[in-house]
């Protein structure tokens, strides 16, 4: 259980990102975080793993505190975070980046199982470099494979959707169902797409620094309002109603 106890943080020495806000990831649910965009979900979820540092409240995670921790830390202690634009790394192959994160050498199998469970083709992508000549979307798919891999207690994702297919985002609304449904983990996802939304065990709204709507998939979804901005990608831009 991940417990996040009054967090503020301010940009600049002031200007206050998020103000006072307290929630609990449940052992084993899926959480989703929504609401209009720049209201403070990544801001919070950086946070959460320990990338930006809070200025004032607690982390709590399985009764430790790991307020002071930082990433890398924190992914030891069972905090996994996929950024929005993944990072890449020149002179790295994916079969050593997926063993890194797995913490050990992975098989030929389960590398293969790995990439497919996130749309790509095993034997294309295996030895290829995690550099600038991988696409958006490519790069996206592996970072998600890679913390898929971790022996996570909490995996946070920030717009997994953001560059990425429609066949590759049906295999990771799948693979999202299935870690669900084991309840080998907690995940937190933050997403505008309905699709996404629709598989979370609860929905938290935050807008203007602060949290909104928070409850059951069945008691929010109803309450929140389509913009009428969707891409063709199908991603919705929802907030709540007022």
């Amino acid at each position: 259980m991940l417990e996040i106890k009054n967090i503020t943080f301010e940009a600049d020495g002031s200007r206050k990102i998020l103000d006072d806000i307290s929630l609990t990831i449940p052992d084993g649910k899926l959480i989703c975080l929504t609401g209009p965009n720049g209201g403070g979900k990544t801001t919070l979820a950086k946070v959460m793993a320990g990338v930006l540092t809070q200025t004032s409240g607690q982390i709590i995670l399985n009764g430790q505190d790991i307020s002071s921790l930082d990433p890398t830390e924190r992914a030891k202690a069972g905090v996994a975070f996929a950024f929005q634009q993944p990072v890449r790394f020149k002179g790295i192959s994916i079969r050593k980046l997926l063993s890194l994160a797995a913490g050990r050498a992975l098989s030929d199998e389960e590398l293969k199982a790995a990439l497919e469970n996130v749309g790509m083709v095993a034997e294309q992508y295996m030895e290829r470099q995690v550099d600038t000549h991988l696409s958006g979307g490519e790069i996206k798919r592996i970072e998600i494979a890679s913390v898929l891999l971790r022996d996570a207690k909490v995996a946070i994702f920030d717009e997994p959707e953001a560059g990425i297919d429609l066949w590759s985002f049906n295999n990771l609304i799948r693979v999202f169902e299935e870690i669900r449904d084991s309840r080998k983990c907690s995940l937190v996802i933050i997403s505008h797409q309905e699709r996404i939304l629709s598989i979370a065990d609860e929905i938290i709204t935050i807008q203007n620094g602060k949290l909104g709507l928070s409850g059951t998939r069945d008691s929010i979804f109803p309450r929140l309002i389509c913009k009428n901005d969707c891409t063709d990608r199908g991603i919705c831009r929802m907030e709540a109603a007022q």
